[in-house]
């Protein structure tokens, strides 16, 4: 197989294209069950982000097309065409064994697991409380007001270390931004509806960031 061919022969999958993305939403649909007009907001466009992925990552590459010449010009020991060169971040950085193994390959996986581990551990808590018309407070509710969306960012920004493409640099502040207005929204409706009860829980809770607790050493 010549050069140009195993370049043709690196994309152009878009049945693994598809495959991913569905194995990928359907894996966050069975954590995040969307069941208000909001959810189902919030997830689409996690799922837009997912299908931008995998289409440059197995379809065509139009980010190493965009840039083709600055890589070229500024790395021209790798071979921007390889399916392996896609991991961007170990390319510029040096890294030249198996990217799969790389410093931002490996700690993507961290994030991404972290993500999904977040939405399945948050949905039980929402959905039983919603079942019984009261506020979620325990689990990672307990930590953090908005585990869901943070469980969508940490997926998305562990593919953007693992996989960096234009559009989806693009869409990952857009996205940042909307789940922002989102869980503002949310919490003018919580308050709406529980009062001080939800006053007292934002009061104690952060938003998105979990406190640190500090262990307080006694005086021997």
């Amino acid at each position: 197989m010549t050069g140009e061919e195993s370049h043709y022969a690196s994309y152009g999958l878009w049945l693994l294209a598809i495959a991913n993305s569905a194995i990928f939403i359907i894996f966050a649909f069975s954590f995040a069950k969307p069941l208000s007009a909001r959810d189902w907001r919030s997830f689409g466009a996690f799922s837009a982000f997912i299908v931008a992925l995998f289409t440059e990552m197995y379809g065509f590459p139009l980010t190493i097309y965009f840039l083709s010449g600055w890589l070229q010009t500024n790395f021209p020991d790798v071979d921007w065409f390889a399916h392996d060169s896609g991991h961007l971040l170990e390319m510029i950085f040096g890294w030249r064994g198996n990217p799969h193994f790389g410093p931002f390959h490996l700690i993507s996986i961290a994030l991404i697991f972290a993500g999904f581990w977040l939405l399945s551990a948050a949905w039980p808590v929402l959905y039983k409380a919603q079942r019984s018309g009261s506020l979620a407070t325990g689990g990672p509710y307990a930590r953090l007001r908005h585990p869901q969306y943070v469980g969508f960012v940490l997926i998305m920004f562990g593919f953007l270390l693992q996989w960096p493409t234009l559009l989806t640099l693009a869409m990952f502040p857009v996205l940042v931004f909307m789940y922002w207005r989102l869980a503002l929204r949310e919490e003018r409706d919580a308050e709406a509806e529980f009062g001080e009860v939800y006053k007292r829980y934002a009061e104690n809770t952060p938003r998105f960031i979990p406190k640190i607790k500090m262990r307080k050493q006694t005086a021997r």
